[in-house]
């Protein structure tokens, strides 16, 4: 990362505040090009206290937040740095009221929390994988494996829906109970695989009834290319069972306390 330290705007007759991405080391400098949020989007810049800073950008006072190419700034420029430094995120939407409230009542006073947490972090960032069960597949698994499941199938089967309500109720019931635990296990075979880059874990709720993994990771990001490597061996093993992804690098969302700042 690059630039210059933050500076005050020049008077436009017009209200501003200060936008606050997330918490860096004092010697982090953004990228020239770096924007952040607004339209225009706001220039990037630093506002530093001791050994911490925080990456900013001006929005004006009155204007709203919150459009989805708001939120794609917000997270795009903290991933982006999470790449390159140690960053601890805040949520979307953290204004305060100018640079000086930044330094006073957001860096000098937690200091020292930051600086440790940003030492926690050094050469670390948070991956998240995300797994999907194909539904033709998975379906096949259970039916196959129950075989309760299996005789309802067939009672449902070529029946009108009106009576075969309660058959149905009980297959769907079935069927989430085995997707449920089809998720614990195949969960736990991903977190039993990552044990060796020695990583913190956090496991997500899933955002979907036939997500099989979703889970955070934080670990080392030298480590980053034996990562791909494991998960490309997994999804060669669940090839046409589970379509596996993986985000990241990015901040860590998942393992560091988001404090708010007040302004």
């Amino acid at each position: 990362m690059s630039a210059e330290p933050a500076t005050e705007a020049p008077a436009t007759g017009r209200s501003t505040a200060v936008y606050v991405y997330g918490i860096v080391p004092a010697d982090v400098q953004p990228e020239e090009r770096a924007s952040g949020v607004g339209d225009p989007p706001g220039k990037v810049s630093v506002v530093r206290h001791g050994e911490v800073a925080a990456l900013v950008s001006e929005v004006p006072a009155e204007r709203p937040l919150g459009t989805p190419t708001d939120l794609t700034a917000h997270a795009e420029l903290l991933d982006g740095s999470a790449a390159v430094v140690p960053v601890l995120p805040l949520r979307f939407g953290a204004v305060m009221t100018d640079t000086a409230a930044v330094e006073k009542e957001l860096l000098e006073a937690n200091h020292e929390e930051f600086r440790a947490a940003l030492e926690q972090l050094e050469g670390r960032a948070q991956f998240v994988i995300k797994g999907r069960y194909v539904e033709e597949q998975i379906l096949r698994e259970l039916l196959d494996a129950n075989p309760q499941a299996g005789r309802l199938r067939e009672e449902i089967r070529d029946k009108p829906e009106d009576a075969t309500r309660d058959a149905r109720m009980a297959l769907g019931e079935l069927i989430n109970q085995g997707v449920e635990a089809a998720r614990v296990a195949d969960t736990r075979r991903v977190i039993d695989m990552l044990a060796p880059f020695d990583p913190m874990v956090n496991e997500r709720r899933p955002t979907h009834e036939e997500d099989a993994v979703h889970i955070a990771v934080l670990l080392d990001l030298s480590r980053q290319g034996e990562l791909e490597e494991m998960l490309g061996s997994l999804a060669q093993e669940w090839d046409g069972r589970v379509v596996l992804s993986l985000l990241g690098p990015m901040a860590a969302y998942d393992f560091v306390m988001k404090r708010e700042p007040e302004g």
